[in-house]
């Protein structure tokens, strides 16, 4: 039977309690240390007095009144609070309509773990849990990749490790298997130096999901952000406990870095899994309502997420929330970086306004746990000047919708045109993403290495995809078909969806390639969608969030075309390396000293009237730097027939000032024509006219 207490055995100097720091603790500067007693810290300014129950035996809890207030953080020293303990918060006084074991409490904001039980009506219960920091990183350290060499492969735990053949069946689908040495062989053969990882912290299903029979697979629906998704952890980590699923991500962050690999988080401060207003409390609305979530003068939930709710970052102690979990993900769990979704809601101040000198953004620049840790924006969100690209301050990096969108214009909706007999765009737009979109950057302060660059990413079709299907056909997530993007910039090739058709086959995988070489030629920073390197299909859905089985996960069992594809993109990322291995460290972004030199198909500097001529579809680019030996020479064939293109002569290339190699010759590296690579190796003297197949990109050294 539940009763409360205040202080049990301690004595008065040992009730002594610590606002700081929130959540639960054994260790607090100031504080007595007692065996078994515990500093409880919890802000929840919606409420006069606090409880925290907790299970001290099975089935057997017991509440303990926070008996100290200051400023909203309710805090008191409580006993018998060991590791591994279920607990949560209740109003003080307030009467419990059930059981605290077959209740749902209001979670701990800083859980460091979240268990799971089932009520009388088998609706899921979620509890905090206590856990201990006691993980062995032996001489672990941040692989600190640069910038300019990073090339960011954003992957899902479960969906790249549920199909792999090469894993024991109980590490499918889990952290365990995400750190296994085949898909970390995997990963290095391919060239890739970070994982971004789809969201690890805790999460759930919204109630939508769950009466469809479906889940939130992607999981942008955050109930912990301190704590591990469980559902990723090995059967025998998750039956063990918090701790154990705690220390299986560690140890896969271990093993990553251990290859040299970086480990980044897509994170979800926007809002929390309590959904629309009207939703049960599981957190933050019961501790606080008016003070964690955004509201409108009327008092409704203001939403710039799409999601029901927004986390308000005009609230110090919500900054501090977000803070204070980024930097417990980097010294506890040793990330390398973060992806923030949606993240100028992070940054909207009182008014609801997008501020680049947002208190956190400052606050991330400042602080020194988070010197050399990769921030990386998803710069938009549904609000009030939602769009921020090339906004973000110095420090970030942008995912970089502009070059999404030019390269499948360039690509996918021009190349429809052009079948159809239709006139198609200029060069003008896909040169600047090709430069980085220097430009868009500049405005910050900031370099090309700020682009993220992207053709693709886990919300939309998959590379494969875009070459295979005009419309969407997300059937399957249970809307009708009306969830997800209509605005594609995709082309069919001629029939929608798969075709037995060699010719149509052989332009779409020829398109996927120009796709993928666009992408890894660019100036900035690459980032590859899990499976894109193989042709994945998703058959038409663009919208996967509640997939989780087969049309979202990885399939390891490669067709001629998969394995075609996937060394296509290990030569062009082994070229990509090896060019930038040739260049000077400030190499790009030193504009003094890197150079990009654009011609037209005569070998001749591309004119103003050569840019925006719809007409003028063939583009080379030589990019490299005055210090460096090599430079190198992409030459873009964006018609749909043949071109003969002079190569820059060694005159042409005197005249940019720039020409400092001996060299006279342009050997051929890769063509997105040529995949078998019969060409590779020919050389051909500056000057000279080689025959460039249509719809294609062709890489040589200079």
């Amino acid at each position: 039977m539940a009763h409360v207490v205040t202080s049990g055995r301690l004595t008065p100097s040992e009730r002594v309690s610590r606002a700081f720091p929130l959540g639960v603790h054994s260790s607090v500067a100031g504080v007595p240390e007692v065996p078994g007693a515990v500093n409880v810290s919890v802000y929840a300014p919606g409420l006069d007095a606090v409880d925290v129950w907790f299970e001290t035996a099975p089935d057997r809890w017991t509440a303990a009144l926070l008996e100290r207030r200051s400023a909203g953080i309710h805090h008191g020293r409580v006993d018998g609070f060991l590791p591994g303990v279920r607990y949560g918060f209740w109003p003080h006084g307030a009467p419990l309509p059930a059981d605290p074991g077959a209740f749902q409490l209001l979670l701990d904001p800083y859980g460091r773990g979240i268990g799971t039980t089932y009520g009388h009506t088998g609706q899921p219960l979620y509890f905090s849990v206590a856990t201990e920091q006691v993980f062995d990183w032996g001489s672990d350290q941040h692989p600190h990749i640069p910038w300019r060499d990073t090339v960011v492969y954003e992957t899902h735990v479960r969906g790249m490790t549920m199909l792999h053949p090469d894993l024991p069946e109980a590490l499918r689908g889990t952290y365990a298997g995400m750190g296994h040495p085949a898909v970390i062989r995997y990963l290095l053969e391919l060239g890739i130096t970070a994982v971004e990882l789809l969201p690890v912290h805790f999460h759930i299903d919204e109630p939508h999901l769950q009466d469809l029979g479906l889940s939130n697979y992607w999981g942008y629906n955050t109930l912990g952000f301190f704590s591990p998704h469980a559902g990723y952890a090995t059967a025998a980590a998750q039956a063990a406990g918090p701790q154990t699923v705690q220390d299986e991500v560690k140890a896969m962050v271990k093993a990553l870095h251990q290859a040299g690999l970086e480990v980044i988080l897509d994170v979800v401060y926007n809002h929390t899994a309590e959904g629309a207003q009207d939703e049960p409390a599981l957190c933050w609305r019961g501790l606080g309502d008016e003070v964690y979530y955004r509201h409108s003068p009327d008092g409704r939930y203001l939403d710039t997420t799409g999601c029901g709710n927004t986390l308000d970052f005009s609230e110090p102690r919500v900054i501090q929330l977000a803070l204070d979990s980024l930097r417990y993900w980097v010294s506890e769990f040793h990330v390398d970086g973060f992806r923030f979704d949606l993240a100028p809601t992070l940054a909207r101040d009182a008014e609801n306004r997008f501020d680049r000198r947002h208190p956190l953004l400052v606050a991330l620049a400042a602080d020194p746990v988070m010197q050399g840790i990769k921030l990386i924006a998803e710069p938009w969100d549904l609000g009030p000047d939602g769009w921020q690209t090339g906004n973000f301050p110095p420090g970030w990096a942008d995912w970089n919708d502009h070059f999404r969108d030019t390269v499948r214009d360039f690509w996918l909706v021009d190349q429809a045109a052009l079948a159809a007999g239709e006139p198609a765009g200029s060069l003008a737009r896909l040169g600047g993403a090709l430069a980085g979109s220097a430009e868009l950057f500049a405005r910050s302060d900031r370099t090309p290495l700020s682009s993220l660059n992207l053709v693709t990413a886990h919300d939309g079709f998959t590379m494969a995809d875009l070459t295979a299907y005009n419309h969407k056909h997300n059937e399957a997530n249970g809307e009708d078909n009306r969830d997800g993007s209509n605005h594609n910039r995709s082309w069919n090739h001629g029939i929608e969806g798969p075709s037995d058709d060699p010719a149509i086959q052989a332009r779409r995988a020829q398109t996927a390639r120009n796709l993928m070489a666009t992408l890894l030629f660019s100036v900035g920073v690459p980032m590859i969608t899990a499976g894109d390197e193989i042709g994945r299909s998703q058959h038409g859905n663009n919208n996967s969030y509640c997939q989780d089985n087969r049309i979202s996960w990885l399939s390891w069992d490669f067709d001629d075309g998969a394995r075609r594809m996937l060394e296509t993109t290990r030569r062009l990322l082994r070229i990509r390396r090896e060019f930038l291995a040739m260049q000077p460290y400030a190499f790009p972004a030193d504009s003094r000293d890197a150079f990009l030199l654009w011609f037209s198909a005569t070998g001749e500097p591309m004119t103003a009237a050569d840019w925006h001529d719809p007409g003028c579809r063939v583009l080379q680019l030589l990019l490299g730097s005055a210090k460096s030996e090599r430079a190198g020479l992409v030459v873009i064939n964006g018609q749909n027939e043949p071109a003969e293109v002079v190569l820059p002569d060694r005159d042409t290339l005197h005249a940019t000032g720039v020409d400092t190699a001996e060299g006279r010759l342009y050997e051929l590296l890769a063509t997105t024509a040529d995949p078998d690579g019969r060409r590779t190796g020919a050389r051909l003297a500056r000057g000279e006219t080689d025959r460039v197949a249509a719809d294609s990109i062709s890489v040589y050294r200079a």
